[in-house]
């Protein structure tokens, strides 16, 4: 159950919703985003195995500032990098029940101008 006063419940309300429609398989794997107060994290999953294909974070990359829109930029062009590794070309977007601006919004983009399809 949610409260109206909790973002986070609020958040999380939206993902139950969200993930209602989406379903990653091997072939076409979802891309789930987290963002924390400090770093975001990326992963491909296949929902069909239950399986996490590739996943990345503003925390392994090593940055000097890991909780900017840049940070995000670069954990959605390293994400592409590994999809590409396994030779995926089209994935879908799981925005969490993130708003679609900001860190999740520069994933999607990084990931998109490496050559995803979503």
């Amino acid at each position: 159950m949610y409260t109206a006063f909790d973002k986070n419940s609020q958040r999380l309300h939206r993902h139950v919703r969200i993930r209602a429609k989406i379903h990653g398989t091997a072939s076409r794997p979802r891309v789930s985003i987290y963002r924390s107060n400090k770093f975001i994290y990326a992963a491909l999953i296949d929902d069909e195995a239950g399986k996490t294909l590739a996943s990345s974070s503003s925390a392994k990359l090593g940055l000097d500032n890991p909780s900017n829109v840049a940070a995000a930029t670069k954990v959605g062009e390293d994400l592409a990098a590994k999809a590409k590794d396994l030779k995926l070309t089209s994935v879908v977007f799981d925005r969490s029940g993130y708003l679609y601006h900001g860190q999740v919004k520069a994933v999607a983009e990084a990931m998109r101008k490496a050559g995803l399809a979503f």
